[in-house]
């Protein structure tokens, strides 16, 4: 069944939330170093997690300490989410329209997920349930295409192609300064992430066109990606690069 708040391709991510939970990176110290720093997640803070899917993003910002909540419209993600951070507050609703009061919250973060939104209403209502002064902060984990066979996966899985990944070349810091946010800023960070091929394998299931296919089509895609780690140890590294875009809300 699809919601019809959210993009149509973005419901798929409800029966493939255990491959997303099982294969998919977290992100890594030095990117959570940049939320401290620059938006001020930290004990004492009360973040939303927008878009929080399985809990990527979420628990590691429990792991700051922070006063977390999660809003994910996807019910696949949330029961997901619930397992694994059962003692936080995990709320269905979107980035247009998000379940919180008027300058409730001193962050909020969207990891993944930004486009997905309507952006100019996203950032109004996150503009919202912000404080004054409180900061956004937007992280992509992007599959590092320097690498020979990371390119090829992106080719055998048509994924430039599929209009998706047009997110990878969005100017995020305009889009800050569009929205009313000051400060804009930028930092990335290269490292790798340990699979298997049955994580690969979960990996390649949890993309969103991908796994809104019948099962056949999907192993289809699978076994285009296996092939191309013929020859790898059974433990070998994804490269990727984390970026993250932040700013403060300028009102």
């Amino acid at each position: 069944m699809t919601d019809s708040r959210i993009d149509p391709k973005a419901s798929a991510f409800g029966h493939a939330a255990a491959d997303y939970e099982r294969a998919r990176p977290s992100y890594p110290a030095e990117s959570i170093e940049v939320l401290r720093r620059e938006i001020g997640v930290g004990p004492g803070a009360r973040v939303c997690d927008l878009a929080a899917g399985t809990g990527k993003l979420t628990r590691l910002l429990v792991g700051l300490g922070a006063d977390v909540v999660a809003v994910e419209p996807v019910e696949g993600m949330r029961v997901q989410l619930t397992e694994v951070l059962p003692d936080i507050d995990v709320l269905d609703g979107t980035a247009e329209a998000i379940p919180l009061d008027d300058g409730s919250v001193d962050a909020v973060t969207v990891g993944q997920a930004f486009h997905w939104f309507k952006f100019d209403e996203a950032l109004a209502e996150i503009r919202r349930v912000l404080r004054s002064g409180g900061g956004l902060a937007i992280l992509f984990n992007q599959r590092d295409e320097r690498v020979d066979w990371v390119k090829t996966w992106n080719e055998v899985i048509e994924w430039h192609s599929r209009r998706i990944s047009y997110y990878q070349t969005t100017d995020w810091i305009s889009v800050l300064e569009g929205g009313g946010f000051a400060n804009a800023g930028h930092v990335a960070i290269e490292w790798t992430q340990p699979l298997t091929r049955d994580l690969l394998a979960s990996r390649v299931r949890s993309v969103s066109y991908i796994a809104d296919e019948p099962a056949d089509v999907q192993q289809q895609y699978v076994d285009r990606v296996i092939g191309l780690v013929e020859g790898f140890d059974d433990t070998f590294p994804l490269q990727y690069v984390t970026h993250v875009w932040y700013g403060t809300n300028a009102s």
